[in-house]
This record gives C-alpha cells, structure tokens and sequence, in this order.
C-alpha cells in the first residue's frame, strides 16, 4: 500500500479496504439464520426435525435398511425443548462424525447428479449451529456403525469464526446397543398443533416414504406411530452426467475449461448423459465445429461455445436417464396416502422424465377426494420435493402456481369467480424429484418458478383431474338416478293397492316387488358407470 506524504489525510478508500476481510460461512448464517428456516419458534422445531429426519432417511436407504425413525421432543422450561431423533441406519464412523454435524457445506452428495433429499451439506449442522445459539448447549451425537464394535459419543459445538467443529467431550457409549446415530439438540422452539405442525410433517412425510416407520412423542408424552404401508425399499437412484438439455453456456464453458479430453466428440460422448457418437457427430455438424477440435481450446471461443449450446436444443437427445431418480410410484403414492387418511377417490399420474438446467426430474400428482378431507373452503395443497414435505412459503411455490393456471371448472370442480384455487373436499399432492430442485431459498421450502418444472407440474395435475371429473360426473349422474327411484317410491303404495285391485295380488307383496325392481334398476346403472374402461371409481376404491 503506498504511504501519503506528510500529513495528509490517508483516502477513504485506504481506510475501508483495511476493514476488509473474509466470513466463514458459519459466522453467515450465525446473523444470518432465518435464510435456513429458523425464523418463528415453531418454524425452528419443525425445521431441525426435518433435517435429522432427513438424514436418516438418506442414510438408511443408501444402506438398503428399512428405516425406524423415534424422535421425541421434551419441555426443559418456558423457552427450551429437547429434541432426540434416532435412527437405525448404518451409523457414522468416528473419524468423519465431527465434521458432519459441526461443519457447515460438508457432505457426500453436492457434486454427485442424483436423486437425495440433502445436497448442500448445511442442514443438520445448521440445526447444531441454531441449538447452541439459543440454549448454550453442544449438541450430543452418538453413532454406532457395527454391532461388534463400541458406540462413540461426542459432544460438540461450531466454531463459528472458523467453520469447524469444537469438541467438547468424547467417550464410549456402553449403553447404546442397536446399530444407527442419534442426536440430541437443545434450543429455544415452540411446539404447537396445526397444519405446520411437528406431527403433520411427520404424516406427510409418511405418506411419501411409505417404506419408513415413523414414531413420535410430544411434550406431553403422546406417542404417534405412522407404520410403514410398504416392505420395499425405494429403488437407489444413480449417479449420472448431466444432460444437455438446459445446461447453461457458464456450465457449458467451465466444463469444456477443465476437460482433459483432447477431441470435442469424446467430451461430448464422456462427459454428457445420452449423447452417444452418433448423436455427438451431429451437434458437431449443427454447431459448425470439428469434432476433433481441443474441448479447452474451444473454450475460449464464446461464439463457437454458444452455437455447440444452440446444437444442444436442435439436436434430438434422448431424454435424460430415470435411474438417477427415486420416484414414489403411483401405486405407493395410494397406499401412503390410504394408510393415513380415510378417502373416497384417488387419482394419480406420473410424467416422463424431463431435464431442467442439464438436471433431469419427473413430476408425480395425486389428487383425493372426500372421505375425512375437509369439505369447506380452498383445497388443501400438498407438495413434497425429493420426498421431502414442503411445509412453509405455498404462495411463492411452482407447485401453488402451476396448480392454479388449471381452469377447475373443466373439472367439474368448484372454483369462485376470481379465485385462483378451487374449494371443495379436494387434496392435491404433487412430488416433484430431481437431481437438483431449484428451490428459492437455503432453507427449502419452495420451488422456484422455472418455466419447465411448471408446465410439467401442470400436465400431471390436469392429467389426475380428468380422472376426477370423470368419477364426480358419475357421482351426479347416480345421484340423479337415485332422486328418480326415490320419487317412483314414493308412489309404490298407491300403485301397489291399485294393482291388488286389478290383479288380486296383495298390496304389500306387490310394494316389495316394485322396491326390489327399483333397488335392482339403480345398482345396474352404478354397474354400468364403473365400468373397467372408466377408471375413476375403480381408483376410488384402491
């Protein structure tokens, strides 16, 4: 830094550059906590509910073991609540435990382009972060990888101007006999009951992971047991290259600058999903560049990079591979669904795989009807991303706005002039699963409007309400019916007593008759209307 001559007044803009300097990432979202969903007391327990439960999905599944959740939350005094979550999964090993709960972006799965519930790395260590916060308390883990050998139990805090974990205690754990990681939090949150509640996001949560048991008690000592519907294990996704589809020309050019392949083509064939040489000849050919031309070297040429881009969308690619995702299935999306609520009607659907910014996804819809669905008021709006509830920012979802671009009327469903969403016994449920949701923010609880996502996340909900349009029309038309039978009926003792007149027969023989032909008439037209071609009712009885 030059010095100033004599004793002139140093520039301001000396002075502000000494006040320079870095921030850890955790000394971020220390002021910075509400971006990660620790806003409102009720907020924060559901928040750190999640995030463990979360990880534990993720990790019994990466295992191919069933997962058996227990979480319990305790009242300590007026403002603090413990929280325990434990799991059976494989556990933790020593040497990495530290690090996963008292670091924050640390983790196994941000660069890997596949299916999971966490990528970033902050969640849990966000909920450890927020814990000692609030209440002073480390967090206390204890993880045990095999049964022959020791549990180990750490105690810990982050250190927040350094981004790592400071361990307060450690030590073996005799008592902790099953295999699995449970971890105990302190800090300031309120529980409370509702619809953004700790137990309705574990009902939720249920329903789209059917193959987890999820048992809860509340401050009061109430125990919650959701029991799995399904003994089979979602299927793991797998890790893939991204597709060319949407990719973006900073991407495009960051990927081709670190290449080490020598030929365009093999960069091309190596580094993209479902571009094969065939393919990768044509883009070639579209964009106007040798295929043997130096991926690197080509980088530094913004106009050929961005016509190699433009080939991307002209060239038809096959759609992105379905393995690197773990959809639901439309079969358990019902029994998730029947397992925890009492329903009259179901209809699913399921869009192919699409891509979205090189990342692929697929949507899946459900929507239910009547049974102990609310009857007033504006539907109730379920969506999940990467089997994970979305339980808060609705408005400000793809999911909301994709829902009500859809003209309900068409549907046979209600829906008031003006109002963007219909009303009625309704619940629609959409489950968007991706390598990579866009969401809005660090804390996840919306999808952002990306045109792509929407228009699919509409196709499928369109797709579910035919369905349910088709089973309300035969629901009108056997009402209907039966307001007919029911005026002929009121009528059968007069037409009974006229016939015994005429015939001889006795009036209340010749009444039964007529009852059973009518009865007999009305179950013939519900026959007719469930139909195997019409899918609605058969749904409706899954």
């Amino acid at each position: 830094m030059s010095s100033v001559p004599g004793n002139e007044k140093a520039p301001i803009a000396m002075e502000l550059a000494r006040k320079q300097k870095s921030i850890s990432v955790a000394e971020f979202f220390e002021k910075n906590r509400h971006m990660l969903g620790f806003d409102s007391l009720p907020r924060c327990l559901i928040t750190c509910i999640k995030e463990a439960v979360d990880n534990s999905l993720d990790a019994c599944e990466e295992a191919s073991i069933l997962p058996d959740i227990y979480i319990r939350v305790r009242k300590i005094d007026d403002r603090l609540l413990s929280i325990i979550v434990e799991d059976n999964g494989p556990g933790i090993q020593k040497d990495v435990l530290p690090r996963v709960f008292g670091k924050l972006l640390y983790g196994s799965r941000f660069h890997a382009i596949r299916q999971s519930r966490g990528q970033q790395g902050i969640g849990i260590s966000a909920a450890v972060l927020y814990g000692q916060l609030t209440s002073g308390k480390p967090a206390r883990i204890t993880s045990k990888i095999d049964p022959r050998l020791p549990a180990y139990m750490y105690e810990l805090k982050i250190d927040t101007e350094t981004n790592e974990p400071r361990i307060i205690s450690e030590r073996v754990d005799e008592f902790f006999t099953s295999r699995g990681t449970r971890i105990e939090l302190e800090m300031e949150a309120a529980y409370v009951r509702g619809k953004q509640s700790v137990l309705e996001y574990l009902r939720n949560t249920a329903i789209v992971n059917p193959h987890a048991r999820v048992t809860f008690v509340d401050p009061s000592g109430e125990k919650t047991t959701f029991e799995r519907a399904s003994d089979v294990l979602p299927k793991q996704p797998v890790e893939i290259k991204p597709h060319p589809r949407g990719i973006e020309l900073g991407t495009l050019i960051k990927m081709m600058q670190s290449s080490d392949h020598g030929k365009l083509s093999t960069f091309l064939n190596n580094e993209f999903a479902k571009v094969g040489g065939y393919t990768a000849e044509n883009i070639c050919k579209e964009a106007s560049i040798d295929p043997a031309a130096d991926p690197a070297e080509l980088a530094k040429d913004i106009d050929a990079v961005k016509r190699l881009l433009a080939a991307f969308q002209k060239i038809k690619v096959m759609a992105p591979p379905k393995d690197c995702l773990s959809p639901i299935t439309e079969d358990l999306l019902k029994k998730g669904v029947v397992q925890n609520h009492r329903i009259d009607f179901i209809a699913t659907s399921s869009r192919p795989v699409n891509a979205s910014r090189g990342n692929p996804f697929l949507v899946e819809a459900l929507i239910a009807y009547g049974g102990d669905i609310e009857p007033e008021g504006r539907v109730d709006i379920i969506r999940f991303a990467n089997r994970v509830p979305l339980m808060y920012q609705q408005g400000a979802c793809a999911i909301t706005h994709a829902i009500e671009r859809v003209n309900w009327k068409h549907y046979n469903i209600e829906q008031s002039k003006g109002a963007k969403l219909p009303s009625g016994p309704i619940m629609i449920m959409v489950h968007v699963a991706s390598t990579n949701v866009p969401f809005t923010s660090e804390s996840k609880d919306a999808i952002a409007d990306v045109q792509e996502l929407i228009d699919e996340i509409e196709l499928a909900v369109r797709q579910a309400a035919r369905e349910l349009s088709r089973f309300l029309s035969e629901q009108k038309k056997a009402g209907e019916a039966r307001k007919k039978i029911k005026m002929f009926e009121a009528y059968t003792k007069e037409v009974a007593q006229a016939l015994e007149d005429l015939t001889g027969k006795p009036a209340p023989v010749v009444e039964a008759k007529l009852t059973d032909a009518l009865n007999k008439k009305f179950a013939r037209f519900i026959e007719d209307a469930a139909e195997p071609e019409t899918p609605a009712l058969k749904a409706g009885g899954a």
